[in-house]
């Protein structure tokens, strides 16, 4: 139901359309003036107004100014019977929502009533989930509200401007890429390509040829020339995900590329200038392997210019909601209303321990997504393992309770009963089997008591 004001001067017309509106359940305000319908919005807020534009006094169209400064969240339907191309035209130019002429089909009235509110409704929707993600901190893709993460946006606010190599560092899934992705989006380098490399995913020869680019015959298969990757970035940055595995070989390459801001492709003779910005990234402890002989100390020390470290998410539980509704709001269709975490679902998702960090994080809502019907989720509605995880934590953590107690209680209440009547007779050898103090000590009458204690004698 929402709440409507239809501003119209002719008593019939007004009363149809109040008559029409009251059908569709919705709550009507009815004014006969535009100088009444101004009264009655300073004093009430309303989903939509219904104005004619043809009005004694002042007119629909300066009803449809006045409102639109005031209530701009408001939208307003205009009607006329002396409807021109022109009239309609200035409506809309002065924001009406549409423009309809009488006499007019109810159908189609209520259709555009209907519009009206839906197209609004998804707007302050759309409103209040960029209020609930946005924050201070929040740069592009990063969801900020815990203090690591808002220390690691005041370090990419600090560090984009500069032309330094970044080192990124975090276990698998805390979203390294995201960050590097701001660091470009923050820069004077964001209208210029950012060219992400993943130095896993590619063997040695290709890895060199994709980075650095090759001539004509430099290999087998190699038919033509071809620009590597810090070629293409000119003016832009490139990203090396998993440096790490970079092979010590290209690791040399790479170093003199930081050095001298020259490319050399592979077969050829000839120094390329080259401007791209490298930012790097790497799950793994590149210290130890600098003392197994796996990664170059120099190129840890040009990489490492700034060292960004982003903290797991079991580490930062303040962002685990916000990023939820993020890939909620992200996944959900233009035009669709975004589905709703459950309160035992935000319970669940805040408490678990997130070993996948944000990848997986965002994988159970698109589980969730998928799965579920309507606009909740529900606990069903989550992977297996997370519900698995979040019950052997719940376990694991319960007070009085050992996995020896899980497995001899046969059901609840039985295991409930076995615990009140352990708690019961301790209280009554504390007090010598003084039922009146035990029962006086624990709020409960002396017959409730005995009920509860039903073998045992008073001494």
């Amino acid at each position: 139901m929402a709440k409507l004001i239809v501003v119209e001067n002719e008593p019939a017309t007004l009363g149809l359309l109040t008559t029409l509106l009251k059908g569709e359940s919705h709550e009507v305000t009815p004014a006969k003036s535009a100088e009444k319908a101004l009264a009655i919005l300073e004093r009430d807020s309303f989903d939509l107004m219904l104005s004619d534009i043809r009005m004694a006094g002042i007119d629909g169209m300066e009803l449809l100014r006045q409102s639109r400064a005031e209530y701009p969240a408001m939208p307003v339907l205009m009607l006329t019977a002396y409807g021109t191309v022109s009239t309609a035209v200035d409506a809309l130019k002065l924001g009406a929502f549409d423009y309809l002429t009488k006499p007019f089909k109810v159908d189609e009235l209520l259709n555009t009533v209907r519009r009206a509110l839906e197209y609004t409704r998804a707007l302050r929707e759309n409103e209040a989930l960029k209020a609930q993600l946005t924050t201070n901190y929040q740069i592009g893709n990063i969801v900020a509200e815990s203090a690591g993460m808002k220390k690691v946006c005041e370090m990419v606010r600090r560090v984009a401007p500069t032309d330094a190599t970044v080192l990124i560092t975090g276990e698998s899934g805390t979203g390294k890429e995201v960050v590097a992705k701001g660091i470009h989006a923050c820069s004077t380098r964001k209208d210029k390509l950012f060219l992400p490399v993943n130095c896993a995913a590619l063997p040695e020869p290709l890895l060199e040829s994709e980075m650095f680019g090759h001539v004509k015959g430099a290999f087998s298969g190699a038919d033509q020339h071809k620009a590597g990757l810090f070629e293409a970035a000119e003016g832009g940055t490139i990203f090396l995900d998993e440096i790490g595995a970079m092979p010590v070989s290209i690791q040399s390459k790479l170093l003199r590329v930081l050095q001298d801001k020259e490319v050399r492709r592979l077969g050829s003779t000839q120094l390329t200038p080259v401007n791209a910005r490298v930012l790097a990234a790497t799950n793994d402890n590149l210290k130890t392997q600098i003392a197994e002989g796996l990664f170059r100390e120099d190129l840890f020390y040009r990489l490492s210019v700034i060292s960004i470290e982003i903290p797991p998410l079991r580490d930062r539980r303040e962002d685990i909601l916000p990023l939820a509704l993020h890939v909620i709001h992200k996944e959900t269709p233009p035009g669709q209303k975004p589905a709703a975490p459950s309160r035992e679902v935000c319970e669940l998702l805040e408490n678990y321990d997130w070993p996948g960090n944000v990848r997986q994080l965002e994988n159970c809502i698109k589980h969730a997504l998928t799965f579920g019907s309507g606009d909740r989720i529900d606990r069903e509605d989550l992977p297996p393992q997370l519900l698995a995880g979040a019950g052997r934590a719940a376990a694991s953590s319960s007070p009085g309770v050992s996995e020896q107690d899980l497995e001899n209680a046969a059901s609840l209440k039985a295991f409930l009963r076995q615990k009140e009547q352990e708690y019961l007779e301790a209280v009554l050898e504390r007090l010598d089997g003084n039922k009146e103090a035990a029962a006086q000590e624990l709020n409960i009458s002396l017959a409730t008591l005995y009920r509860k204690l039903p073998n045992q004698k008073e001494k």
